[in-house]
């Protein structure tokens, strides 16, 4: 397989990492094509990754927001026949990709899994456990052998993209649909383990407070509850 991969960025406010993430992208994924999209952040992330002078990054700054729109923005501003997605805030599961783009030899999506053998997940208890709960639901629901269905830390086959492209909308729930789609349309999925670090702020975006991963969690369901009764 001929492989020019793509690594797409979508950044709110991610200064304090983002060099690091595109210096460890180049590190294990050389000669990669970096798409960074970000949502009008206000701490200078823009500017941060600009100032690496990497010539393989190409950077798009808008005014809205949402992760979905922007991974979306990301691919088709993309020209690689491999497509990953990456979490600024998680530049030490990088090293983790070369296996994952090798695995696409026997497969057509591969991801990242917390809830596979060997993987540790060291955020607060908290998350875990709801993390843990709101898969293993969304597994018996949809009757799905996707055991980390919210995981969108992935890479695929471009030609499996475009052959069921995602509903880019909402946070991260959308790639439970389209995970879900892929599944249910024969495509292989492969999970691989690792460790899932406790992020660079000691919170993600998802769950600055209770409140946001409470409203998030809601939306989350009812993305789930769409894609059950679209599947039927």
């Amino acid at each position: 397989m001929d492989k020019k991969i793509s690594i797409i960025l979508t950044t709110y406010n991610e200064a304090a990492e983002i060099k690091e993430t595109i210096n460890k992208i180049d590190e294990f994924i050389p000669n990669a094509e970096i798409i960074l999209v970000d949502d009008n952040s206000t701490d200078g992330t823009i500017e941060e990754a600009k100032s690496l002078n990497n010539p393989n990054l190409i950077c798009y700054s808008r005014k809205r927001r949402g992760l979905a729109s922007a991974f979306l923005v990301g691919v088709i501003n993309s020209s690689g026949n491999i497509i990953g997605w990456v979490d600024s805030n998680m530049s030490s599961i990088i090293k983790n990709y070369p296996k994952m783009i090798n695995k696409l030899d026997e497969a057509d999506v591969v991801i990242l899994s917390r809830y596979v053998e060997g993987s540790i997940d060291e955020r607060n208890k908290f998350r875990v456990i709801i993390s843990y709960l709101l898969n293993k639901f969304s597994k018996i629901i949809l009757r799905s052998k996707i055991n980390d269905i919210s995981s969108g830390l992935h890479v695929m086959k471009r030609e499996i993209f475009l052959s069921e492209i995602p509903i880019a909308f909402g946070h991260g729930e959308f790639f439970i649909e389209f995970l879900s789609r892929l599944e249910k349309k024969g495509h292989k999925i492969i999970e691989l383990p690792y460790t899932h670090t406790v992020d660079i702020e000691g919170n993600s975006k998802s769950f600055p407070n209770l409140y946001t991963f409470s409203k998030l969690g809601f939306f989350y369901i009812l993305r789930l509850l769409r894609t059950l009764f679209k599947r039927q």
